[in-house]
C-alpha cells in the first residue's frame, strides 16, 4: 500500500464530513456518555437501564434497535445481541426503533472512513480507526449504512444487555438477602434454586435501575452463545406477512391531508415561469406551495387525497431553467474522459509503476477501458414521509436511514427547535442507500408548515422517485498491466474517474461547507484489494458533473468490483493463466482470501469440464471488511444467455445469524446481477429519461439462478453483510459471458451487447 508519508499528505473528505457533523451537533466529550433518551418517554411503571433496554412491571422487555430495518434483518440481529446477554429468548422481547438521538451514534461508519484497506492492521491504520471511531461518537451521527450496524452494535448492545442483567441480579440478591452468585437469570426470571424463590425481571426492574451501574462486565464467550451464531426467527416477519401497517407509506393519522411534489426535472434548476392557477382550482386541492431547498426547486401540492395531489401536480405548468451540467449522456461520458486527463490522487502507489512500464515489451502489455452508467435505487416503496407541525412541535414519520440528520434538516425547514422535532422511523420497503437522503422528509416538513396543525402525508409518484434520485455515479476506468514471463502481472496502473459521492452529499446535507481532498469511494474496490503486485497504482480522478449522486448499495465497490475483477480476468487470459489460480498466487499473503477463493472454487467444481454451451466466471471483492468470492455459471439458450447458478463463499469473521447472512448474500448478488444485466439511467436535455420499472427493471424471478452459499469465519475482524454480495456479481457474470462467447464486454449494462433469457 502507499507509504505513511504519502497518506499523511492527504486530506480526506471524511474529515470534512466530520467537521460538518460538528457544526450540526456541537462538541460532546468523548468519554462522557450521552444522556439516556428513553428517560423522557417511559410508560407508567416502565424502567430503563440504558439507551437500549426498557422493562415493564409485567415483564415486557423492550429492546431499542436504533438502525433502519429495510429488509436486511437488523431488527432481529441487533435485538439478539441484547437478548443473548439478558438471557432471554428472542420471542420474549419487543423491538422498537427508538427516537432520533445522539446516544445512538454509529462510530463504525467513521472508523472505516480513512484511506486504509480493511486488511491493513498497521499502527497508523489502527490509530486512525480509533480516532475516527471517536469522531463518530463526538458528532453523534445516528445512521444505517456502510454495512456497519452489527459491527457497531456488537460490543455496545451486548454490554447493554449484560449490564441490565447484572443490575437485575444484584437487586434480586438484595431482595432475597443472598449473594448474587447464588442466583441464575434465565428466560426473564431470576431464581434462587436453593430456596426455590424467584422473581421476574419486571418485578425487580425498578429497584435494579436505582443501583450503581457496574463496570468490567464480563460478556459471554462465543462458546456460551445460545442465540448468536444460529439462525433466528425474524422479529419483523409476522407483521410483514400479515400486511401490518408498519411502513412509512402506511402511516394514517386523524384529520390527515395528502401531498406530493413536482420538482425540477433538471437538477438544481429554478422555474423560469410557472402557472399554478389551473392546478389550484382542481377538486380536492388545498394548497400549492413553492419548494426551495438544498435538494432543488419545485412545488408541493397539498390535497384531500393522494390522487387529487398527483393530478394537480401534473396540471402545474412550468418552464424550467437550463441545466448547469453536461446535458446528455454523451457529454457526461466526455466529462469522465476529461477527468482522466487531469492528475488524480493515488490511494495506492506500491513500487515504481512508471519505471515498470517504461521498458515493458509491447507484447507483455494489457490495456482496457471500462465504464458504467448512472443507476437509480428503485426502492419498491416510493419516497414518502408524513409530517405534522402543531403547537410548536414537529413530528416526522419517515422511513429514513439517518434519523439525527433528518431531525436537523426538518427542524431547519419548518423553523422549529431541534429538541421540538420528533422523528418516528418506520420500516422501509427497500433502502439501498436512497433513504440516507433527507429530501422526502424535508418536503413533508415544508408542506406541514403550510397547513399548521394538520398532518400531511407526502407520497412521490414512481416517475418523480426515479427521476429525482441521488444516483449511483457513472464511472470510467483506464487500466494497463505489464505481465512477466510467467504470465503474472509485475505492474498495474488503474485510473478511475467518477463524480464524488461525498462532495455531492455535502452539497445537499451541508451546503455552506466546501468539501476538500480526494474521495476514496471513487476507487474503493480497486485500491484496497488483497493482491500482491510489485508495482501497483490506483488513482482517483474526480469528475464534477453536477447531477446528484449518492450511496448506492456497496457505493464505489459496485463499479470498482466490475472494473478490477474483469481486468484481472483479462490479465489471466493474456498470461494464459487460470483465473482462479491467478488469484491464489496474487493473494498468497492473505490466507483468509485464499480460503474464500478455494471454497468457492471447490463448491463450483471449478476446472472440471462443462458441457458445450455452458461456462463459468469468477470474481472476488473485499468490501466492508468481508471477503467474498462469487462464481456464476451461464448457459447459451435459444432465448439468450441464462444465468443458471451462482456460488458464493463469504468470510465475515463472526457470523451472528447465518440465515440472515445467506439471505443478504443472495439479495446483494441479485441486486448486482440486475444492474449488470440491464439497468441504466440516461440523460437527455438535462433530464433523466427513465421513469418506472418498465424502463428500469430488476431481473425477474424467472431469471433468478439457484444459489449455493458458504459462510466462513476465518477473518480476525467482523465484516459487514448487507452490501458485500453486490460487488463481485457483475464481474463474475461478465467473465462468464466472456468464457461462453469470447466477447469481452467492458461497458454495463451487458444487455447492450448480449441478450439474456
Amino acid at each position: 500500500m502507499a507509504s505513511v508519508a504519502k497518506i499523511a499528505r492527504r486530506t480526506f473528505l471524511i474529515g470534512a464530513a466530520a467537521v460538518a457533523g460538528g457544526v450540526a451537533v456541537g462538541y460532546y466529550s468523548y468519554r462522557k456518555p450521552y444522556p439516556n433518551p428513553l428517560d423522557k418517554d417511559l410508560a407508567e411503571g416502565e424502567t430503563t437501564f440504558n439507551p437500549y433496554v426498557k422493562i415493564a412491571p409485567d415483564n415486557t422487555i423492550t429492546v431499542i434497535v436504533p438502525r433502519a430495518e429495510m429488509g436486511q434483518g437488523v431488527a432481529t440481529s441487533l435485538a439478539a445481541l441484547v437478548a443473548e446477554e439478558l438471557n432471554v429468548r428472542l420471542d420474549q422481547v419487543k423491538v422498537e426503533h427508538g427516537p432520533a438521538d445522539w446516544a445512538y451514534y454509529n462510530s463504525e461508519i467513521f472508523a472505516e472512513g480513512g484511506p486504509f484497506a480493511s486488511f491493513n492492521e498497521g499502527a497508523v491504520a489502527e490509530a486512525a480507526r480509533g480516532l475516527m471511531g471517536g469522531v463518530g461518537k463526538i458528532f453523534g451521527l445516528q445512521g444505517t449504512g456502510g454495512s456497519s450496524s452489527l459491527r457497531d452494535g456488537f460490543g455496545k448492545m451486548r454490554e447493554a444487555g449484560a449490564t441490565a442483567r447484572e443490575m437485575l441480579v444484584s437487586a434480586a440478591a438484595a431482595r432475597f438477602k443472598v449473594q448474587a452468585g447464588e442466583l441464575v437469570a434465565d428466560g426473564g426470571v431470576i431464581a434462587h434454586k436453593t430456596s426455590g424463590r424467584s422473581l421476574t425481571y419486571g418485578e425487580v426492574a425498578a429497584d435494579a435501575a436505582k443501583r450503581e451501574v457496574p463496570s468490567g462486565i464480563r460478556l459471554k464467550d462465543k462458546s456460551e452463545w445460545k442465540l448468536l451464531g444460529k439462525p433466528q426467527p425474524r422479529t419483523d416477519m409476522l407483521a410483514k406477512v400479515t400486511g401490518a401497517p408498519i411502513f412509512g407509506i402506511d402511516v394514517t393519522l386523524p384529520d390527515m391531508l395528502y401531498g406530493t411534489v413536482k420538482m425540477s426535472p433538471r437538477f438544481w434548476a429554478k422555474p423560469v415561469k410557472a402557472d399554478i392557477s389551473k392546478a389550484e382550482k382542481m377538486p380536492g386541492v388545498v394548497k400549492i406551495v413553492p419548494i426551495e431547498t438544498s435538494y432543488g426547486h419545485g412545488f408541493g401540492v397539498i390535497a384531500e387525497n393522494t390522487w387529487a395531489a398527483f393530478q394537480a401536480a401534473e396540471a402545474i405548468e412550468v418552464e424550467w431553467g437550463a441545466a448547469d451540467y453536461p446535458a446528455d449522456s454523451a457529454a457526461i461520458s466526455q466529462a469522465l474522459k476529461d477527468a482522466l486527463a487531469v492528475d488524480g490522487s493515488a490511494l495506492r502507489d506500491d513500487g515504481d509503476v512508471d519505471t515498470a512500464f517504461a521498458d515493458a515489451p509491447r507484447e507483455k502489455l494489457v490495456a482496457a477501458e471500462y465504464s458504467v452508467p448512472f443507476l437509480a435505487h428503485a426502492c419498491m416503496e416510493p419516497m414518502n414521509a408524513t409530517a405534522r407541525l402543531k403547537d410548536g412541535v414537529l413530528d416526522i414519520w419517515s422511513p429514513n436511514q439517518f434519523p439525527t440528520q433528518t431531525r436537523l434538516m426538518c427542524a431547519e425547514a419548518a423553523g422549529v427547535e431541534r429538541d421540538k422535532t420528533l422523528v418516528h422511523t418506520t420500516f422501509m420497503g427497500g433502502g439501498f442507500g436512497r433513504r440516507v437522503e433527507m429530501d422526502f422528509s424535508v418536503f413533508a416538513a415544508l408542506l406541514a408548515k403550510a397547513v399548521e396543525g394538520r398532518p400531511v402525508k407526502v407520497t412521490w409518484t414512481r416517475a418523480e422517485d426515479t427521476q429525482h434520485d441521488a444516483y449511483r455515479p457513472p464511472a470510467l476506468g483506464s487500466f494497463r498491466a505489464h505481465c512477466g514471463e510467467d504470465g503474472m502481472p509485475v505492474a498495474v496502473d488503474m485510473q478511475i474517474s467518477s463524480p464524488s459521492v461525498m462532495a455531492s452529499a455535502m452539497r445537499r446535507f451541508f451546503p455552506s461547507l466546501s468539501p476538500v481532498g480526494p474521495d476514496k469511494t471513487i476507487v474503493e474496490g480497486s485500491y484496497d484489494q488483497p493482491y500482491a503486485i510489485p508495482n501497483y497504482r490506483v488513482s482517483a480522478h474526480k469528475a464534477d458533473i453536477g447531477i446528484p449522486v449518492g450511496f448506492w448499495r456497496s457505493v464505489g465497490n459496485s463499479y470498482n468490483g466490475f472494473f478490477h475483477e474483469c481486468f484481472m480476468d483479462e490479465i489471466a487470459t493474456a498470461g494464459k493463466t487460470d483465473p482462479v489460480e491467478l488469484r491464489r498466487k496474487l493473494m498468497a499473503s492473505w490466507p483468509t482470501a485464499v480460503k474464500v477463493v478455494d471454497k468457492a472454487a471447490a463448491m463450483a467444481k471449478w476446472g472440471e469440464p462443462l458441457p458445450a454451451g455452458r461456462a463459468k466466471g469468477f470474481a472476488f471483492t473485499l468490501s466492508f471488511g468481508s471477503w467474498v468470492a462469487e462464481i456464476v455459471q451461464v448457459a447459451d439458450t435459444p432465448a439468450g444467455i441464462r444465468i443458471e447458478k451462482v456460488w458464493i463463499a463469504a468470510d465475515v469473521g463472526t457470523a451472528l445469524d447465518p440465515g440472515i447472512i445467506e439471505a443478504q448474500l443472495v439479495s446483494g448478488a441479485v441486486f448486482g446481477l440486475s444492474a449488470a444485466m440491464g439497468q441504466e439511467i440516461t440523460i437527455a436535455d438535462g433530464m433523466v429519461e427513465q421513469s418506472n420499472f418498465h424502463d428500469f427493471d430488476a431481473m425477474q424471478i424467472s431469471q433468478c439462478p439457484a444459489f449455493e452459499i458458504a459462510i466462513l469465519e476465518n477473518a480476525e475482524r467482523m465484516g459487514g453483510v448487507g452490501e458485500i454480495g453486490t460487488p463481485p456479481a457483475a464481474p463474475a457474470l461478465a467473465n462468464a459471458v466472456f468464457a461462453l462467447t469470447g466477447k469481452r464486454i467492458r461497458t454495463l449494462p451487458l444487455s447492450k451487447e448480449v441478450a439474456f433469457a
